[in-house]
């Protein structure tokens, strides 16, 4: 098995990805059959199963393939106060940025922002437990190891843009008609993915200010969109405003993610002078 780390990055994302899904599968099908009348709850039994699948594969492969025993700590999910500070300072962020961006639309009268639906210290805590969840599932496996694996085998320029590019593409596994529809999305996302390298990068590899930017931003979007607080007037298109109500599918989203990836660039660059 020691073998394995000796091939190309392709071959052992393939082989990891192979012996995830034989590990995952014969749990996750029975949850199917079992839980199939209601979809909710099968997508969150096999999404959290499939996490825990990968983090067990990971410590194994760490151990045995690379004889790392703390491959998650040198992915950057590091055991220190840091982490946690970078964490609540990326949340503040990508929270503050989603809604400023729907504040500008408001100001422009693309939208009316409403008071929420339903109790709103619910959505914000059912919000941010959502957030994290998947701020931290996404950043682990993208920002953690696909970079890394990418890392071993490429510069880091290169692996900063093909990390990136898988991020984007794996959210685009959908039908050709909605990949066409949506594919506004996709430079939005490819964007996205620097950011969050960035900002790893900008804090010594850790990832608690990627989790929290991730974070930050889903679980804003959250509270607007399941608080129904969000109200399009049609007075611009659905290319300027967001595709299905999503800010990132827009060109406004798209302007302010270039907008922050030139301030997280900056700031990554500066940390990098400064440590030669």
């Amino acid at each position: 098995m020691k073998q394995i780390k000796d091939k190309s990055v392709a071959f052992r994302l393939g082989a990891f990805l192979i012996c995830l899904l034989v590990l995952w599968l014969p749990f996750a099908t029975p949850i199917y059959l079992i839980f199939s009348s209601d979809p909710n709850l099968t997508t969150i039994l096999t999404m959290g199963l499939l996490f825990i699948a990968f983090l067990l594969l990971q410590i194994f492969w760490g151990h045995y393939i690379y004889q790392q025993p703390n491959i998650l700590q040198y992915y950057g999910l590091v055991r220190k106060r840091k982490i946690f500070l970078e964490l609540v300072y990326g949340l503040a962020i990508g929270y503050c940025f989603c809604k400023i961006l729907f504040i500008i639309e408001a100001i422009f009268g693309w939208v009316v922002i409403q008071p929420p639906s339903s109790n709103i210290f619910k959505l914000i805590i059912e919000g941010l437990i959502s957030a994290l969840g998947i701020g931290l599932a996404e950043e682990l496996v993208f920002r953690g190891w696909i970079l890394t694996e990418l890392q071993r085998d490429y510069s880091n320029n290169t692996a900063l843009l093909v990390s990136s590019g898988i991020f984007a593409v794996a959210h685009f596994i959908k039908p050709l008609s909605e990949i066409i529809r949506t594919f506004i999305t996709f430079p939005a996302l490819f964007i996205l993915g620097l950011i969050l390298v960035w900002a790893k990068g900008r804090t010594q590899n850790r990832l608690g200010l990627s989790i929290g930017l991730h974070s930050g931003l889903v679980w804003s979007y959250y509270i607007l969109n399941v608080g129904k607080q969000i109200e399009y007037t049609g007075q611009a298109p659905t290319w300027v405003t967001g595709i299905d109500g999503n800010p990132m599918a827009g060109i406004l989203g798209l302007i302010f993610l270039g907008l922050l990836a030139i301030l997280m660039w900056n700031s990554f660059r500066r940390t990098v002078i400064k440590d030669l």
